[in-house]
């Protein structure tokens, strides 16, 4: 039904190291065939060997695709079931979220992704206009939305912390390091859902989220302060939950001045 330019090409954040992602839309109730795909992926790999994975086996979410090197460059096709695009810009809508498990995902997969995924693609082919029609509903960033993602992930972030405390006191390293990433994880998804940006996956998402007008000064550094030198030892990180403490409740200050009771 469509095909689209996405990943850091699509948004202009795209560097030397950047893949090029190619989002292929597809109508759930006359897919394409995978077959042919193949024969055409293989066609133009410089290998002539691409993975080529049919429809779910890479997941509920991220569905299937293709990994691929073209003329020295790689290139990624990943499938998009219209029908559950359809289904989650109805949930944003109406301020519902889920976040599931999704290796290269390690906070998860957050569903509102695939909204975003149709705000930033760049439509190269879509002749019966599926993808600009469905554009049109991911602007403005829906407000029920926004509140359900400060709401649920502020209380998150400070849980992380919270329950980091005693493994902490022990010099459990894995376990502390597990929860202050879920904990700035979450401080990211309140940062672009209070400045209304569509939120894609963890890559440079600390950098971006430090770039948005209503994130507090400072955020990017002091979250690799917390992050940064974390070994088995209990002062090393009590001293870094402290400072993600102290970064939450600066970003809640903010959720709860900006919009009274998100935060709470």
């Amino acid at each position: 039904m469509a095909v689209a330019l996405g990943g850091s090409l699509g948004r202009g954040r795209a560097d030397r190291r950047s893949d090029v992602d190619l989002a292929l839309y597809y109508d759930p109730a006359r897919p394409f065939s995978v077959a042919e795909l193949r024969a055409l992926v293989t066609e133009l790999d410089d290998r002539h060997a691409p993975e080529v994975v049919g429809f779910g086996d890479w997941g509920p979410w991220i569905n299937g695709g293709a990994w691929t090197r073209i003329q020295g460059v790689k290139v990624d096709l990943l499938y998009r079931d219209l029908g559950l695009v359809d289904r989650v810009l109805a949930d944003c809508a109406e301020g519902r979220t889920t976040c599931s498990y999704q290796p290269g995902h390690p906070h998860g997969f957050h569903s509102h992704a695939y909204a975003a995924y149709v705000h930033h693609n760049q439509p190269l082919h879509d002749p019966d206009g599926a993808l600009a029609a469905r554009k049109t509903r991911t602007s403005p960033y829906p407000p029920l939305l926004r509140r359900a993602i400060v709401r649920r992930y502020l209380w998150e972030a400070g849980f992380a912390i919270e329950t980091a405390a005693a493994p902490a006191a022990r010099g459990d390293l894995f376990y502390v390091s597990g929860c202050a990433f879920r904990a700035v994880a979450c401080l990211v998804q309140v940062l672009f859902a209070q400045s209304e940006r569509w939120f894609l996956n963890e890559k440079g998402a600390v950098q971006e989220a430090a770039e948005l007008p209503r994130t507090p000064p400072g955020f990017a550094a002091d979250v690799d302060a917390a992050l940064s030198g974390l070994r088995p030892d209990p002062v090393t990180l009590q001293a870094a939950l402290e400072r993600l403490a102290a970064l939450t409740a600066a970003v809640t200050d903010r959720s709860h001045r900006l919009e009274p009771g998100t935060g709470q």
